[in-house]
């Protein structure tokens, strides 16, 4: 008797905690997201109804599945990127309006195109804005999650570990690093020509990563460079893994099961973290100049807090500059070789203009300052391509951007590579590759300078963005002064968003040695 009273009080708790599951379930995938839907549905705004559990993440996988399977083999004249990699969204732009909401599972996401909401998003500092906690969660081990608060030079949510005006200081410290990569990859494509009889069809999209991850090593781990490669090349494995390929990460309770992608992560994720760790340990027992690991280094050695903290901290900012300053440049420096290949004209302007201030000599800082044409061509580019398609932010209390009351909880979401191709804001060639628009730089470029964004805009732009527009300026600067290069015929346009807007099928170009 006793033993069958205990198997029913037991079969009770099992039952009372099922319940007690669903019911937890039903609060948190409808009863919330119906909750914070509706107080935005009381404003007027709308978007496609989601499903329980998933959301809108089928529309999306099947709207980018039928995109990706029609590359283009001709010469890109018009450069609509935002119809390519993300057509649902401007198809729901029309029908819901320039604000609407949609579900990635349980996830609400308000996406915001109207010119003065996006102005009080992207100026705001309050720190009840901040980094959306789903990325914390899910792109944590790429990203990294958090930064310590410590002798001012931080913010909470935020990733800022230097004042802009002291970190340029660095970029100018890093110059000879800089060119001294890129004259290794001018090298190995002279060989390339000269072995191919005069032009070589070369692949350049390796080479990018090659040159910027070179950088950022020898920036971080000197000598011991080859320990920065190796992190790089686990920390692509898992931007691989945590791109919009695999939209499911949005689905509830999915990161925490052990999926073979899911494993994979979690094994990259402590490997990366353990080499990260021995070069910081390395670099600190040697002399070095005061390099971007360097940065990370003081900011923590100020800090009060636990070593567990301190070497998380370290962690997270160096594959915060893995993605800014590695693969970001790398992906710039694709899309803006691409450009100049396939536009004669701006491709001879900007050699002649390299040619008639560096009279051939290595350029300097204050020489790629004056190379107007090729920061134009920069710009233009990162318009056109630019490496982030969305800046996302989340409230983490009730907030207000123009007329719109947001609750706690919801994520926004600005699309810059929609906003980057609006007629309304560029004109009428708004798709076409036009660098002449910045002729009188980035406020004068278009009607609303603040949705000119490849490295955010107002107090969170990009740390790395000077460091980047440097590379960039440098390696486009000292190809263009010993090759001559098209669009090679293997070449497919075919623009695809993973962590980045990349070329899925890569850039080939044909060199050719001046």
């Amino acid at each position: 008797m006793q033993l069958q009273l205990d198997s029913q009080f037991f079969m009770s708790i099992v039952f009372l905690g099922f319940v007690g599951l669903l019911c937890r379930l039903y609060t948190s995938l409808v009863e919330n997201p119906n909750r914070l839907r509706s107080k935005l549905m009381k404003q007027g705004i709308s978007g496609p109804p989601p499903t329980i559990l998933l959301g809108n993440i089928v529309d999306i996988k099947k709207a980018r599945s039928t995109t990706s399977n029609s590359p283009s083999f001709e010469i890109p004249v018009s450069h609509n990127c935002a119809s390519v990699i993300l057509p649902l969204f401007d198809k729901w732009k029309e029908q819901y309006g320039q604000v609407f909401m949609f579900s990635l599972g349980n996830r609400q996401i308000l996406c915001v195109s109207q010119p003065d909401i996006v102005r009080d998003i992207t100026t705001c500092t309050s720190l009840d804005l901040g980094k959306p906690s789903y990325q914390q969660k899910q792109l944590g081990p790429l990203l990294g999650q958090g930064v310590l608060t410590s002798n001012g030079t931080t913010w909470v949510h935020q990733r800022k570990i230097l004042a802009p005006e002291l970190y340029m200081e660095k970029v100018k410290g890093m110059m000879n690093i800089i060119s001294e990569s890129a004259i290794s990859l001018l090298n190995l494509w002279k060989s390339r020509t000269e072995a191919e009889g005069g032009v070589a069809d070369i692949k350049i999209d390796e080479y990018m990563r090659n040159f910027s991850g070179d950088v950022i090593s020898r920036a971080c781990f000197g000598s011991n460079y080859s320990k920065g490669e190796e992190i790089f090349l686990k920390l692509g494995a898992l931007q691989e893994i945590m791109s919009w390929k695999n939209v499911s990460i949005g689905i509830p309770g999915m990161r925490y099961l052990p999926t073979k992608t899911n494993r994979e992560a979690w094994k990259l994720e402590k490997e990366v973290k353990k080499l990260i760790l021995q070069g910081v340990k390395e670099r600190k027992e040697t002399s070095f100049e005061k390099h971007l690991l360097q940065m990370v280094l003081e900011g923590a050695r100020n800090s009060n807090t636990s070593q567990e903290a301190i070497d998380r901290f370290i962690v997270d900012n160096c594959k915060n500059i893995y993605l800014a300053g590695y693969e970001t440049t790398a992906v710039a420096a694709t899309w803006c070789l691409m450009l100049l290949a396939s536009n004669q004209n701006w491709h001879d302007r900007v050699r002649t203009e390299v040619l008639e201030i560096c009279r051939g000599s290595i350029p300097d800082f204050n020489m790629l300052c004056k190379m107007k044409q090729l920061t134009m061509v920069i710009h233009e580019s990162l318009r056109l391509y630019p490496p982030v398609a969305v800046v996302s932010r989340q409230a983490f209390k009730d907030m207000k951007f123009g007329n719109i009351d947001v609750p706690k909880g919801f994520n926004l979401w600005i699309m810059v590579v929609t906003l980057h191709t609006d007629p309304d804001i560029w004109g009428d060639d708004a798709n076409k590759f036009n660098p002449e628009r910045f002729a009188n730089g980035t406020i004068g470029a278009c009607k609303l300078p603040h949705m000119y964004m490849p490295f955010g805009v107002g107090p969170r732009v990009c740390l790395g963005q000077n460091l980047a527009m440097v590379e960039l300026k440098m390696l486009v600067a000292l190809i263009l002064s010993k090759f001559t290069f098209s669009l090679s015929p293997r070449y497919v346009h075919s623009p695809t968003l993973r962590l980045l807007i990349e070329p899925e099928h890569g850039v080939h170009l044909l060199v050719k040695k001046l």
